[in-house]
Formats: C-alpha cells, structure tokens, sequence
C-alpha cells in the first residue's frame, strides 16, 4: 500500500480536499495528514517540522506546501531521496531540509506535465490541483521523469547561522512554536563551542536575563524560563506552563544573546 503524508498551513477543510484528489486517484493508498495547522505562511516552522518528523514516517511520498508564492513563477517540484522517499511541494526551500535528512536530493523534477494535474488548474489551490494529484500518480507508480524535466537547482532554505564569540552565543530564532518556546537555530555544540563545557544546571544569560541550562520543562519551576535542547537537537528557550516568547517579547527572526550568567 503506497503511503502519502500531508503537511500544510490550510487548516481542514483545505488539506482534506487534497486528500480527496489523491483517493479519487489512489484509492489503495494510506494518506496522513502529518499537520494541517502550519502556521500561514511559515515556511521556516514547515520546513523544520518536515525535517523533524518525516524520518519516523514510513517511506513514500509526503506532500508539503505552505506556498505564498503560490500562482506565481516558482516551481512545483518532486525531490527523490537517498532513502528513496518523494517530497512534493513548492521550490521555496520548504522541502530541502528534510530531503537532506532523509539521505540527501537524489534527484529532482519540475511539475509540470498537465496529464498529472487536475484538468483545471486554479491561481490560488496548487495542493488540490498540481501537488496532490502528481503525489498520487507518483504513488501509483508513475516516474518522476514524467512529470517534467529535471532540475539540479532546488531552492534552499536561507536559514541565519549562529555567530560564536567572545564568550557568546548569538542565535536567530527559527520560529515560535505553539507553546511560546523560541527555537534556535543553533545546537548544544554551538553552545559549548562559545561557552565551553556546558552540564545541565549551568547558569546562563539570555539577553541578560539568568536563565538556567537544562534537561526538560519540569527541572525548573512553573513559569520559570529554560534553554534546552529540542527533540530535534535544536536549541530553545521555553518557560515552564508559560510563553517565552511573551516573557522575552521576541518572535522568529530575531536574535537571542547566550552567555554564561555572571
């Protein structure tokens, strides 16, 4: 049974209609909806939601789209992966996260064969027109080469990287997630490449506030505020039942200061 998954900012009723199109053309297949609650637009917290999640699916093919660009010249495209999975989605960086993960593009497709689109292909719903139909013909059996013709140039995703120096760490926070946390894009060894060895219950500055370093949300008390290393390996602030991003007043592209607290 080929296996689909479903990632965007649509909300419900938009993400079950794609699922529809692809059992309409796939009836044998299991299709997912890994998350239809992206936040709108927020490319970065779907990519790294992709890059998350996606190892511990099944293999197949997964379907991500959060698109504001969506009608405009930017590319669908089919990414293979090494581990042999097809990522379809919009050429806006949304993907490559993930495919890097997943053992890295093998090669990669535009969409844009109207025989794996729906007959009419409106400005405004890629997902239902051009995105989920192309996953069902891919799942079914139909070659990437199919689709359109090939392309070496994927769109990455134009992330800030951490700055190491002078006894700190300087971290962009990705996104907010929905607990308030503020997800950095930096690891633990960007944080002891800046600071040195770095144990849980080291004492931290964040924008000089102390701030303690530690292992999960219940070692500090409620509404207390942390850094701590995600799931996912990234870096975060969070406060205990509470909303860092309330208590700092920072949001996704700003920049978080870690020292180690004086």
């Amino acid at each position: 049974m080929p296996f689909i998954s479903l990632t965007t900012d649509f909300g419900h009723a938009y993400t079950a209609t794609c699922a529809g199109v692809i059992y309409t053309i796939a009836p044998g297949a299991t299709v997912l909806t890994l998350s239809d609650e992206v936040p709108a637009y927020g490319i970065v917290e779907g990519a790294m939601l992709l890059r998350q999640a996606l190892p511990y699916l099944p293999e197949g093919v997964h379907v991500g789209i959060v698109d504001p660009g969506v009608g405009t010249a930017r590319r669908p495209i089919a990414i293979v992966t090494g581990r042999g999975d097809v990522l379809i989605g919009p050429d806006n960086g949304l993907l490559v996260p993930a495919a890097e993960k997943l053992g890295g593009p093998v090669r990669a497709h535009v969409i844009e064969n109207p025989s794996f689109r729906l007959p009419s292909v409106s400005a405004s719903f890629h997902g239902r027109d051009v995105f989920a139909p192309a996953a069902a013909h891919i799942a079914k059996g139909t070659d990437l080469a199919d689709l359109g013709p090939e392309i070496t140039d994927p769109l990455p995703l134009d992330l800030p990287a951490p700055a190491i120096g002078n006894g700190e760490l300087r971290a962009p926070i990705l996104y907010v997630d929905r607990f308030g946390s503020l997800i950095l894009n930096a690891t633990t060894a960007d944080l002891e490449a800046a600071l040195g060895p770095t144990p849980h219950g080291t004492q931290l500055s964040v924008d000089g506030a102390p701030v303690p370093y530690a292992a999960t949300y219940g070692t500090v008390p409620k509404n207390h505020p942390l850094v701590w290393e995600d799931s996912s390996g990234l870096l975060g602030v969070a406060v205990n039942q509470g909303s860092a991003a309330e208590r700092f007043g920072l949001g996704g592209g700003d920049v978080v200061t870690l020292r180690r607290a004086q």
